[in-house]
C-alpha cells in the first residue's frame, strides 16, 4: 500500500497532464491585428461597418454647418432616425443646438434619409 504523499504525487501529475493536453487542443495561435481586420469575425465586421457609417455620417454634418462649427463638431452617428453630434465644449453644443432644424433637413437630404430627431452631446475633443 503506497502512502498518502505519493498517491497525492502520481495524482498531481496525472491530472497536470491531462490538463495540458486539453488545453493544448483549445488554444490558438495569436493572430496579428491586421489579419484580424482583414479576415474579420462577425462582431468585428459589423464594427467596421458602423465605424465607417459613423465616418459618412461625419462628413455630412461638417459639409452642412459653418467652417467656424465644423472644427468643434467630434462625431457623429445616425441611428434610427436620429441624428447624434459630439461636440468640443458646452458652448459649441449651445451654439449648434440653434442649427438642430437645420441640420435635420441639410444633412437628411444629403444622405437621403428621414432624420426625425437630432441629439447634440458634449464629448471630449479630437487627439
Amino acid at each position: 500500500m503506497q502512502n498518502t504523499a505519493a498517491q497525492n504525487k502520481e495524482f498531481k501529475h496525472a491530472w497536470h497532464d491531462h490538463f495540458l493536453r486539453r488545453m493544448d487542443s483549445r488554444v490558438q495561435k495569436p493572430r496579428s491585428i491586421n489579419e484580424l481586420l482583414r479576415v474579420g469575425s462577425q462582431r468585428l465586421s459589423a464594427l467596421k461597418v458602423r465605424a465607417e457609417q459613423r465616418t459618412v455620417a461625419l462628413e455630412h454634418v461638417c459639409k452642412a454647418l459653418p467652417p467656424h462649427l465644423a472644427q468643434t463638431v467630434v462625431s457623429a452617428g445616425l441611428e434610427r432616425g436620429r441624428l447624434t453630434i459630439g461636440v468640443s465644449g458646452a458652448s459649441w453644443a449651445a451654439r449648434l443646438r440653434y442649427l438642430t432644424d437645420t441640420l435635420r433637413v441639410r444633412v437628411g437630404s444629403s444622405m437621403s434619409v428621414d432624420i426625425q430627431s437630432v441629439r447634440i452631446k458634449v464629448v471630449p475633443p479630437r487627439a
